[in-house]
């Protein structure tokens, strides 16, 4: 087995793909050793002890290093922790499955409660994160989060790789807000939530 990386826009984080599906469906983040224990793969990283963020995605384990740490060190010891894991079919959660695990939609509540006579624009904006956000987020190592809408104002919250990126607010401003802007005429802003 031969996992491969990929630098991401975020200097601290690395994206590993270990060629095999990671997550079926949706994406887990594990922000703290605490929330890591559902996962010993999470847990396993985090126990390098200079990681701060771990992300899971369909295909690829995205890790966030911690200020300090030096990815000459970290990288080969994340990678031996990810080739024992796939090569041993260990389960990627306590439990053997993903069962009761949440994913960020479910996970992340609302901003602001969506109001049902957006419903039309609100499908528009889920449509749009879907098919061309998500994409290009995801080939960077993290993922998107929808946190609501209203008075022309979308919430999202940016994960993995992208959360804490330098560039994640241009990613918002000039990118995300653009695209929804241009396709759906009332999105007049987006925040970071």
């Amino acid at each position: 087995m031969f996992i491969e990386t990929e630098i991401t826009p975020n200097p601290s984080s690395l994206k590993f793909l270990p060629g095999r599906t990671v997550m079926q469906a949706g994406t887990r983040e594990f922000a703290s050793p605490e929330a890591a224990e559902a996962s010993p793969l999470a847990e396993a990283i985090f126990n390098t002890g200079e990681v701060v963020n771990v992300f899971f995605g369909y295909d690829f384990v995205t890790v966030t290093a911690a200020p300090s740490a030096e990815w000459s060190g970290l990288k080969p010891e994340v990678v031996t922790i990810l080739l024992d894991h796939f090569v041993s079919e260990a389960p990627l959660f306590v439990g053997g499955s993903a069962d009761g695990i949440s994913v960020p939609g479910e996970e992340l509540a609302l901003m602001v409660e969506d109001r049902e006579e957006d419903a039309e624009i609100i499908s528009s904006i889920h449509e749009l994160l879907e098919t061309r956000v998500r994409p290009a987020v995801a080939s960077d190592g993290g993922d998107i989060a929808y946190r609501g809408f209203s008075e022309g104002v979308v919430y999202l919250t940016l994960q993995g790789a992208c959360a804490g990126c330098p560039s994640s607010t241009m990613t918002l401003k000039q990118g995300i807000e653009s695209l929804l802007k241009h396709y759906v005429p009332e999105v007049t802003e987006v925040r970071a939530a």
